[in-house]
């Protein structure tokens, strides 16, 4: 992807994320923070029979952060929880460099933030929202009965 096309998503999502609101509804929540630069983040999901059928977070931090977590509800709700997981793993891979170009269409917009990982300073900042769901989906839904 060409940085212009990074640069319109990332400004997007970050000037008007859909998704950074209360989600009254939420099955499930888990906090993450990136002590390096001071972003955090709530990411609470609602969570039916596997399937995420809403999300939200709250929080603050930088434009990375924010539209990278608002890109990440947008490929994930509607989803199940297994291919939550796995999209977590393709956008780990992507940001370390490591990603085939089959697996990068299944990231869909979230692959426009594929030239973060030659910013090593803002690996962490893309990733948050990404790790915290991977926790979420791996921890704390446990207890939800999902």
């Amino acid at each position: 992807m060409t940085d212009n096309i990074y640069n319109e998503v990332l400004i997007d999502h970050n000037l008007h994320p859909m998704h950074l609101h209360e989600l009254e509804c939420a099955t499930c929540s888990n906090s993450g923070l990136n002590p390096t630069c001071g972003d955090s983040l709530t990411l609470h999901l609602n969570i039916s029979d596997g399937v995420i059928s809403d999300g939200s977070f709250t929080g603050v931090g930088c434009a990375i952060s924010q539209a990278s977590t608002d890109i990440m509800l947008d490929l994930i709700i509607g989803r199940t929880t297994d291919e939550a997981k796995h999209l977590c793993g393709l956008f780990s891979k992507m940001i370390s460099g490591e990603i085939t170009e089959d697996e990068l269409e299944e990231l869909e917009e979230a692959g426009a933030l594929q030239s973060i990982s030659k910013m090593p300073a803002r690996v962490k900042c893309a990733l948050l929202g990404w790790n915290t769901l991977s926790k979420l989906l791996e921890e704390s839904c446990k207890e939800c009965s999902i």
